[in-house]
């Protein structure tokens, strides 16, 4: 099945009817809360116990919220989608509501929040909807991260969970919120799990240490040198791997294969002549 970002923009397909099939199933609730929490555990929020005023970004119908209740927090939500905001109205979150389009940035008073959580949502800033530049991935990245940067505090941290379909959206990203001023970067749960992987952005406002993932790696926000030298050294190992197999069927690779046959007892092997692994000229 194609990726939702790839369906429809949000607000079309976050529907009535999607909505309310998102907000209600045991199994996304269950994810949800399970990143939420881990969201707030790498947010790193002071330990005294005292409320925090935190920005949740596409906070949809309000199931992160319902945690940051829970723990005492006083939460401001953001989402495109009017109808899984009006499902989170009908839940009567404790929560601020707005219906904003992130990737035209924010207009908060500069050091307004405390921190900032995101639940898969940046990667829906990865598709132009239009084919105006001011619509383009880079632009709506670069508003989104400059305008998160200003209204956190010094200091304190974003932490974005996202899905990025390459390591080139991640280079992206990264690159985006280190223009912005932000330090920190990516931060994977269990890397080599399929299922249980989970993608970080771990974005910080000051000096700070950075967190390490569970069963995982922790990796500081990507400059485009870097980025370059990286999918550089990918795109020659593509090649390489490509070269062996174009080179594995030479005369030797044939004739030990042949003989394997022979001692397996199997019939019609093609005798080893001079002809054997040669070339055949291109017939004109």
């Amino acid at each position: 099945m194609s990726r939702p970002e790839l369906q429809a923009p949000p607000e079309i397909y976050y529907g009535d009817s999607v909505a309310k099939k998102y907000t209600t199933n045991t199994r996304v609730q269950r994810i949800q809360a399970e990143m939420t929490n881990r969201a707030l555990e790498l947010l790193a929020l002071p330990p005294d116990g005292a409320p925090s005023l935190l920005l949740d970004i596409g906070c949809g119908s309000g199931l992160s919220g319902e945690i940051l209740d829970e723990l005492g927090h006083i939460w401001v939500g953001m989402d495109v989608a009017p109808s899984m905001l009006e499902i989170a109205l009908e839940r009567e979150v404790e929560g601020d509501l707005f219906l904003h389009d992130i990737g035209q940035g924010f207009g908060f008073r500069p050091g307004t929040f405390d921190g900032a959580i995101s639940i898969s949502v940046i990667q829906w800033l990865l598709n132009a909807e239009t084919s105006s530049p001011l619509s383009a991935p880079p632009a709506r990245l670069s508003r989104f991260f400059r305008t998160l940067h200003a209204l956190l505090r010094n200091p304190s941290r974003a932490v974005l969970q996202f899905y990025p379909s390459s390591d080139d959206q991640i280079a992206l990203v990264t690159s985006a919120a280190r223009k912005a001023g932000f330090g920190g970067g990516v931060v994977v749960d269990f890397p080599n799990s399929k299922k249980a992987r989970k993608v970080f952005l771990c974005l910080m406002v000051g000096e700070q240490s950075m967190p390490k993932g569970k069963d995982g790696v922790e990796g500081e926000i990507a400059d485009e040198e870097a980025a370059d030298a990286r999918f550089e050294k990918r795109r020659q190992r593509l090649k390489e791997r490509k070269g062996k197999k174009r080179n594995i069927k030479d005369r030797d690779w044939i004739i030990k294969k042949k003989e394997k046959y022979r001692t397996k007892g199997k019939e019609g092997v093609p005798r080893d002549s001079k002809y054997t692994g040669r070339k055949r000229k291109a017939a004109f």
